[in-house]
């Protein structure tokens, strides 16, 4: 059984992802990523804080040396609604603590402020990392966290693989597409040929996964702009050898996740050639050498 993360805490933040990483709590969907409107972090859980750590990280010149860990009791009523075990504990990275131990923190009480941890990815946002261990296990480490899903639906949005440079960054574009069929209201994401709302790096992490995955059978093959990508497997979808070209050009991957603020493509790419406002046009190919980025 896994942690179910309710509508009113993921109504909390504009977009999550439970497989976007390349780290091994996020191989089979056993953590989630929340990302916050703002600086500010708010929490997910409630609990008394056990205890704050700082870590260190990978150094990278565009973010932080440190993370740091907060790790919370869960209060029984919280364990309930989200059919956790009793005596269940939470780990939450990538957030600056402004609460200590021994603190009550609620859901929606501000934890800190978010930090740039050099665990990610340059193309990645900033960030909540919410992990959870049973109550007999170590709750520093993250390898054994429990499954985790997320209990709202995720509409499916098709994609034609074109789009509008929206945003630039260093090492990757947001493009205009696909368009968000409700902002603001609900999640949605973009889907599959077969209309599975997709979730991960495709295929820069070695494996992603489905928005509503329960209903996705093992051994499901998943295709995506007329080239299969992957095979249901587990809890997730283990990636086929694919490469991501946009404009004829070999591209690091696609970042999927579900949102509420807007679903246009994150394609992940070294130094892009291309500048806001440039058309751009993805296909999917098979490669014998694709592209896979550690952190397992």
């Amino acid at each position: 059984m896994a942690i179910s993360i309710t509508p009113a805490i993921l109504d909390r933040y504009r977009r999550y992802s439970r497989f976007n990483s390349p780290y091994r709590a996020h191989d089979d969907g056993s953590a989630i990523d929340l990302y916050p409107v703002g600086a500010t972090a708010p929490s997910p859980v409630s609990g008394v804080v056990r205890e704050t750590r700082t870590v260190g990280c990978p150094d990278r010149s565009y973010a932080a040396d440190e993370d740091h860990l907060i790790v919370v009791d869960l209060d029984a009523a919280w364990c309930r609604q989200a059919d956790a075990p009793p005596g269940t504990v939470a780990r939450i990275l990538h957030v600056v603590p402004a609460v200590e131990a021994g603190e009550r923190v609620t859901v929606g009480d501000p934890l800190g402020e978010l930090t740039r941890s050099g665990f990610f990815g340059r193309w990645v946002d900033n960030h909540v990392h919410l992990g959870f261990r049973s109550p007999e296990a170590n709750p520093i480490r993250a390898s054994g966290s429990l499954p985790v899903t997320a209990a709202v639906d995720v509409e499916p949005v098709a994609w034609d693989g074109t789009g509008v440079v929206a945003e630039r960054g260093p090492t990757h574009v947001v493009l205009d597409e696909p368009s968000h069929p409700a902002p603001g209201e609900r999640f949605a994401a973009i889907a599959s040929d077969e209309g599975v709302p997709l979730d991960g790096g495709l295929t820069h992490y070695a494996g992603g996964g489905a928005f509503g995955e329960q209903s996705l059978r093992d051994g499901t093959a998943l295709s995506l702009r007329g080239s299969r990508v992957g095979v249901a497997r587990g809890r997730g979808i283990a990636w086929d050898d694919v490469a991501v070209v946009a404009n004829g050009e070999r591209a690091t991957g696609l970042s999927l996740f579900a949102a509420r603020d807007g679903v246009g493509a994150k394609v992940v790419w070294r130094d892009p050639p291309v500048g806001v406002g440039d058309d751009v046009r993805i296909e999917i190919v098979s490669d014998d050498d694709p592209v896979r980025l550690g952190g397992r």
